[in-house]
């Protein structure tokens, strides 16, 4: 029943989520965390934050992470190939007639009618992101998390090789996060 489940839902965010992964990962959280409950919302920011940082489309990583947590192997092998399929299918029947169709004003108009709700949709993830919640109705952002967002966006700005900013980012959680609790007793 499990593996149904995250088949349709993933078939769902697969058809639905035009604009790359970005714009699909308020699908995803929606899916994921509202509809069905399989984790947290912290438990999902952290699983974007590891599909932004392995290779690949963050959608696919993201489906293959869920998909492990939720129901193992196999269940990372259903959800990865559902949301793959939609992206296959419809790749193969666009090609086949967008050639002869690219000067067509009305599918110059439907790409043109997409842009926005591109954006929009990317923006919805970005906002689920910022202020996430979870189950109590406390943010799991706190003052640090601003701090090395902050850092990161400057970074960001001055050109700052990007794969350097994760491992800075990495090294920070760790030192911020982690190194503080060997302390406690």
């Amino acid at each position: 029943m499990i593996y149904l489940q995250l088949f349709y839902s993933y078939l769902k965010i697969g058809f639905f989520g035009f604009g790359g992964g970005y714009a699909m990962l308020s699908l995803i959280q929606n899916e994921v965390v509202v509809q069905n409950a399989w984790m947290t919302n912290a438990e999902f920011a952290d699983i974007v934050a590891v599909s932004q940082m392995t290779p690949g489309p963050i959608a696919i990583n993201s489906a293959t992470y869920v998909g492990y947590t939720v129901a193992g192997f196999w269940g990372a092998v259903v959800a990865t190939i559902s949301v793959c399929l939609p992206a296959l299918t419809l790749m193969i029947l666009i090609t086949r007639f967008f050639l002869s169709l690219r000067r067509n004003r009305y599918v110059k108009g439907i790409i043109a009618g997409m842009r926005p709700v591109v954006i929009g949709m990317i923006g919805s993830a970005a906002l689920l992101l910022i202020f996430p919640s979870s189950e109590d109705g406390h943010s799991f952002i706190d003052a640090w998390s601003w701090v090395l967002f902050a850092a990161a966006m400057v970074g960001s700005v001055r050109k700052v090789n990007p794969i350097l900013l994760i491992v800075l980012s990495a090294v920070a959680g760790i030192a911020i996060y982690y190194v503080p609790t060997l302390f406690v007793v």
